[in-house]
């Protein structure tokens, strides 16, 4: 895969932090995630003996960490959004089948993305990488420009592989 790295983003979260919030009567925490994801968390803690917590922090650090990739690759270009209006449900942290991490971005949100870019040549494609380890989830996300040439980079999209 031919790919040229456009922004990098890093976060960690406090798993202990979210599930306060997540637990606070009215939160609109709840609210940030997909179904698919929620279902995805809770089915991952079932398997795994722990709580879903653990697994939406890494998510949600994965949502942050995209966040950060998309403007470190905007430069001097205008945000499309601002913190009060990004998309969080509509940025998915998911697992493909072999339970790789992979980002999902609804349509309206990868047009918004490909038009931000305003790229002459190349498809944005995204990395991630997702970690917890006791009361910390942090995730690494690259957003990289993918050559159209590439085989590889038109393989199907990770929207597909998903496990529903």
């Amino acid at each position: 895969m031919v790919s040229n790295c456009m922004g990098l983003g890093y976060d960690v979260v406090d798993v202990a932090a979210l599930d306060e919030q997540l637990a606070e009567p009215g939160t609109r925490m709840r609210n940030l995630f997909s179904a698919r994801e929620m279902h995805q968390a809770l089915r991952i803690a079932s398997v795994k003996g722990d709580g879903a917590t653990v697994h939406l922090a890494a998510k949600w650090a994965g949502k942050e960490a995209v966040l950060k990739a998309w403007e470190e690759a905007l430069g001097e270009r205008p945000s499309p959004y601002t913190l009060d209006d990004f998309p969080w449900k509509s940025i998915e942290i998911l697992d493909d089948q072999r339970g790789r991490p992979r980002v999902v971005l609804s349509e309206d949100v990868e047009e918004t993305l490909r038009a931000s870019l305003a790229w002459s040549d190349g498809e944005p494609g995204w990395l991630i990488s997702l970690s917890h380890d006791g009361l910390i989830a942090g995730a690494v996300v690259m957003l990289v420009r993918r050559d159209p040439n590439d085989k590889h980079s038109t393989d199907e999209s990770p929207l597909e592989r998903m496990v529903s």
